[in-house]
């Protein structure tokens, strides 16, 4: 009677290289601090809220680093990633919010849809600049909708609330309709949300401090938008 062979040992999985969480540099003046929400808004939309965080950096080229970052992104990110990604819980918190407030996001996009949309069709993702390449990283990573001001423009806490009637923004000839959602200092509105900068307000060649913002809806947790932030931080740091 022949022996039995024994079954051939499984070789042992590899393990993932730990993550090795680089530790942001003095230039990230403040941890996120949560902002103001006007209180119509927080109750016509309940969940809404916004962070920021302030780094003494600008923008300019993109260090290799960095780049070297976006080029791992575009090889996990791929067309079947960009397809799923709608389905996962943050970004579809997003698109759902987008049509309480009367946006198509078949037609205007979340911010995570439009820069997977963008990679899908670019092939990858295109390295632009120290802050648009630190702001793609953290909205593919996490998901949570970023977008950054040059700090020395803005006066004030930032903060979300609705137009005024008869509202002026910069860089508009007509005024804001009332009732329109801006992202807001304590002086003026800086941005409408989800949509244009007010003229002067976002990061240029002069700009030496950036205030980056990460926007909630409801369904995005906080601690989504916290680690949106160190992202978008580290990565600019890079």
């Amino acid at each position: 009677m022949a022996a039995k062979k024994k079954p051939a040992k499984k070789p042992a999985p590899k393990k993932k290289p730990a993550v090795k969480r680089v530790e942001l540099p003095e230039e990230w003046e403040a941890a996120p601090e949560p902002g103001w929400v006007e209180p119509a808004l927080a109750e016509e939309f309940p969940g809404i809220g916004i962070a920021t965080t302030t780094l003494a950096v600008g923008s300019g080229r993109s260090p290799e680093a960095l780049k070297e970052r976006l080029r791992e992104l575009s090889n996990r990110f791929g067309g079947a990633q960009a397809v799923i990604q709608r389905q996962l819980p943050i970004p579809w918190a997003y698109r759902v919010f987008f049509r309480h407030i009367g946006l198509d996001p078949d037609t205007t996009r979340t911010p995570v849809e439009q820069l997977g949309l963008d990679r899908m069709r670019g092939g990858r993702f295109k390295s632009r600049n120290r802050l648009d390449d630190a702001i793609a990283i953290a909205i593919a990573e996490v998901g949570v909708a970023v977008q950054a001001f040059d700090a020395d423009k803005i006066g004030g806490r930032v903060g979300l609330r609705l137009s005024s009637e008869g509202e002026r923004f910069e860089g508009r000839a007509s005024s804001l309709p009332t009732g329109t959602i801006v992202i807001a200092d304590e002086e003026r509105a800086l941005a409408v949300l989800f949509g244009a900068l007010a003229e002067g307000r976002g990061v240029g060649k002069a700009t030496k401090r950036t205030t980056l913002v990460a926007i909630r809806v409801k369904g995005v947790p906080d601690v989504a938008l916290e680690e949106s932030l160190w992202v978008a931080a580290s990565a600019m740091l890079a």
